[in-house]
C-alpha cells in the first residue's frame, strides 16, 4: 500500500515549534516540525518502481538504498546533507537523472525514507526505536548545523540527552536498536552514553548513593534481552559502582538461564540429570556451527565477568555453567577456572549437578551425546568430577580446614551413580575412590554400597580385580548393619568377607567392654536386642572358625597328596604303591568314603572357597 503524507493545506509552514508526546508503550515522542513543504511523496509498493516526490520540478538524481531507488531533487538534499555536496555522481544518466548507491547506510531505506521526509520539510517523529538509526544516518549524510540550524543530527542529540538518557525503558530500547548499527552507534558513544545511563540507574541500590531500592533485581529481566556484548559492559560498570556480589552474581545467572534456554531447551540450571543429555541426543542444540560458535561466545564471556566472591552466585549454577561449557567446547583455561571454583563450594553440590555427561564430536563440529560402548569411554565426564574434587582438598587444605563428613558422603554417593556404567573400569573408580583422604571418611558404609553396586554391575570381574576394589574400603569403617550384609554377600571374595567378620569381632569386643563399664542401668528392650545381636555375632564366629579348619584340614591333605606323589614319582612307580597312596588319602575326612569318581568331584567342590563359604551361609541359616 502507498502511504501519502499531507499535501501543502494540511501543514503549517514555517512553524518552529515542537510536538511532545507519547506513543502507547508509554515511550517519548517528539514530531519535528515542517519548514516548508514541496510536494507529496510516495511509498512504492515493490521495489520495481521508485520512491518519489510530486513536484512541479522534474526530480534529477536517483539514489538506491537496500534494493529501493528514490527520485529526489539533488538541491533539496545539498542543503541539508554535506555528503551530497561532496560526493561524485555516477556519469550514468537515466530519464529521471543521474545515479547514486548508499552502500551500508545506516538503518537501511526506511531509515532514508524518513531523512527524505524531514530533507522536503515534512514531519518527522522521534521515538526511542528510531532516533538511534536516525542520529547514524544523519552522521553518515553529515546533516550539520554549518549547513542548517536545528539540522538532523541537533535534533536527534537533543532527544537522546533531554529523552532517552533520562529513561530507564527507553535507554534500554535504543540500546537493543544499536546492536544492528554498528559501526556507526560506535563511532558517536551513543552505546557507551546508553550503557553508563543504564549502568548507573541499575546501581541505584548502592547503598553509597543513598537511594536504596528495595527490590534489587528490578532491572536484571531488561538488561537480560540485550546482546552479550552490551550486557558483559554494563555488569562490568555496575561492579566498577559498588554494586554487591550477589547481586551481580543473581544478574549473569539470571542472564545466562535466559540466554542459553531459549537456544538449547534446558529449562534451568537446576534441570534433571537425563534432560540436558536428552536436549542433546535429540537435536536440541539449533543453528548448527553458527549457533555454536554464538553460544560458545557467550558461556565465555560469562565465566570471565563472575563474581570474585564465592557468594557471589551458588555452587549449583557453577555446575550447570560447566556443563555448558563441556557441551561446547569453551577454552580449557576457563573450564579450569570454573572447575576450580566448582571446588571452593563442593559442599553445597549435589550428585544430579555432578552427573556432567560426556560427549563425542559430530560430523558438522557440534558436540553430541552418543556414547561408544569401549572401555575408554564412560556416559559421564569421570575426570572432571576428580579434578574439582582435588580442587577442594587443596582449597580446603590452604584454609587449614577439616573436610566435612558431607563430602565424602557425596562422593560415595556419586560413586554408586556411575557404578552402573558397563564402561567403567576397576582402575578409574579405584582412582576416584581413593582421590578423597581415608581420614575424610568417618563411615565407610557409602563406599561399601558403592563397591556392591559396581560389583552387581560387573559380574565377570576376576577374582583379582574384586580384591583390588575391595581393597579402597576400610572394613573397620563399617556399621554393624553393613558388616551384616557384607557378611552374607556373595559378590564379595571370600578374603573380604573374613575381614570384615575380623573387623567387627573387635568392634564388638570393644563394645562388650563398654558395655560392662556402663551398667545396668538400660533399657531391658535394649539389652535384650544387644543379646541378640552378641549371640549372632558369636555364632558367626563360630562358623568362621569351622571354615579356617575345613580349610586347614584342606592344605594337609593335599600335602599329604604331594609328598606320596613325588614318592611315587621318584622311588617307587610300581602299581601297588600308588594303590597305596590312594588308600591313604580316601581315609581322609575329605573324601568321606565315596567312590572315586565321587571323591574327585567332591574334592575340587569342597576345595573351593566359594563353597566354603556356600556352607557357612546355610549352617547360618540354620543357626
Amino acid at each position: 500500500m502507498s502511504e501519502s503524507l499531507p499535501t501543502t493545506g494540511q501543514l503549517s509552514p514555517g512553524s518552529d515549534s515542537e510536538g511532545n508526546d507519547q506513543d502507547q508503550n508509554g515511550s517519548s515522542r517528539i514530531v519535528l516540525p515542517a519548514p516548508r513543504v514541496v510536494g507529496i511523496t510516495e511509498r512504492p509498493e515493490n521495489k520495481d518502481h521508485p520512491w518519489y516526490i510530486s513536484s512541479q520540478l522534474p526530480t534529477d538524481l536517483l539514489i538506491q538504498v537496500q534494493g529501493v531507488t528514490f527520485a529526489v531533487h539533488k538541491r533539496s538534499l545539498i542543503s541539508k546533507c554535506g555528503y551530497m555536496d561532496r560526493v561524485e555522481l555516477n556519469h550514468s544518466k537515466s530519464d529521471l537523472g543521474y545515479n547514486m548507491k548508499l552502500e551500508n547506510f545506516p538503518g537501511g531505506s526506511e531509515t532514508f525514507e524518513t531523512i527524505l521526509k524531514f530533507c522536503y520539510g515534512f514531519p518527522v517523529g522521534l521515538t526511542p526505536n528510531n532516533v538511534a538509526a536516525l542520529r547514524c544516518a544523519a552522521e553518515y549524510l553529515e546533516m550539520t548545523e554549518e549547513l542548517e540550524d536545528g539540522n538532523m543530527i541537533y535534533k536527534t542529540e537533543a532527544f537522546l540527552t533531554f529523552v532517552v538518557l533520562s529513561s530507564w525503558r527507553d535507554s534500554i530500547t535504543v540500546l537493543k536498536s544499536c546492536e544492528s548499527l554498528s559501526p556507526w552507534s560506535q563511532n558517536i558513544q551513543l552505546v557507551r552514553r546508553c550503557r553508563d545511563s543504564i549502568a548507573q540507574k541499575a546501581s541505584r541500590e548502592n547503598p553509597t548513593t543513598g537511594d536504596i531500592v528495595t527490590d534489587e533485581s528490578w532491572w536484571f529481566d531488561d538488561v537480560a534481552t540485550l546482546c552479550i556484548d552490551h550486557f558483559m559492559r554494563i555488569i562490568t560498570a555496575v561492579r566498577a559502582n559498588g554494586t554487591k556480589p550477589e547481586t551481580v552474581g543473581s544478574c549473569i545467572m539470571k542472564y545466562a538461564e535466559k540466554c542459553m534456554d531459549q537456544e538449547i531447551g534446558v529449562r534451568r540450571y537446576g534441570s534433571g540429570k537425563t534432560e540436558l543429555q536428552w536436549n542433546i541426543s535429540s537435536g536440541g542444540m539449533k543453528g548448527g556451527t553458527g549457533h555454536h560458535k554464538e553460544h560458545k561466545l557467550v558461556i565465555e564471556s560469562l565465566i570471565s565477568i563472575l563474581p570474585d566472591q564465592n557468594q557471589g552466585v551458588s555452587c549449583k549454577f557453577l555446575l550447570w555453567m560447566l556443563k555448558m561449557a563441556t557441551i561446547y567446547l569453551v577454552s580449557p583455561a576457563l573450564i579450569f577456572e570454573l572447575e576450580k571454583r566448582v571446588g571452593m563450594t563442593l559442599e553445597n553440590a549435589n550428585v544430579d549437578d555432578l552427573l556432567i555427561p560426556s560427549y563425542t564430536i559430530g560430523d558438522q563440529g557440534i558436540p553430541v551425546y552418543n556414547p561408544c560402548f569401549t572401555e575408554d569411554y564412560t556416559a559421564h565426564n569421570i575426570s572432571v568430577v576428580q579434578r574439582i574434587l582435588e580442587h577442594f582438598l587443596m582449597h580446603e587444605h590452604q584454609q587449614q580446614k577439616p573436610v566435612k563428613p558431607g563430602i565424602s558422603k557425596l562422593l560415595d554417593n556419586y560413586l554408586a551413580e556411575i557404578a552402573r556404567d558397563p564402561n567403567l573400569s576397576v582402575s578409574k573408580f579405584q582412582a576416584l575412590a581413593e582421590t578423597l583422604p581415608e581420614y575424610a571418611r568417618t563411615c565407610d558404609d557409602g563406599l561399601y554400597r558403592a563397591i556392591d553396586i559396581y560389583l552387581k554391575s560387573h559380574p565377570k570381574l576376576s577374582e583379582h580385580e574384586q580384591r583390588r576394589l575391595c581393597k579402597v574400603m576400610n572394613c573397620e569403617k563399617l556399621s554393624l548393619d553393613a558388616c551384616m550384609h557384607a557378611a552374607q554377600n556373595d559378590r564379595l571374595p571370600i578374603r573380604s568377607v573374613i575381614q570384615v567378620l575380623f573387623a567387627e569381632q573387635v568392634k564388638i569386643r570393644a563394645a562388650m567392654q563398654g558395655k560392662e563399664q556402663a551398667g545396668s542401668g538400660e533399657n531391658i528392650d535394649q539389652e535384650h536386642s544387644w543379646l541378640s545381636t552378641t549371640t549372632e555375632i558369636t555364632n558367626l564366629r563360630v562358623e568362621l572358625e569351622k571354615v579356617k579348619s575345613q580349610m586347614a584340614e584342606l592344605q594337609r591333605d593335599y600335602s599329604e597328596l604331594q609328598q606320596d606323589y613325588n614318592k611315587l614319582h621318584s622311588k617307587h612307580r610300581s602299581s601297588p604303591t600308588w594303590t597305596f597312596g590312594w588308600k591313604k588319602i580316601r581315609k581322609s575326612s575329605f573324601f568321606h568314603k565315596k567312590s572315586d569318581n565321587e571323591e574327585s568331584e567332591d574334592a575340587q567342590h569342597n576345595s573351593s572357597p566359594d563353597n566354603s563359604r556356600a556352607r557357612f551361609h546355610r549352617r547360618k541359616s540354620i543357626s
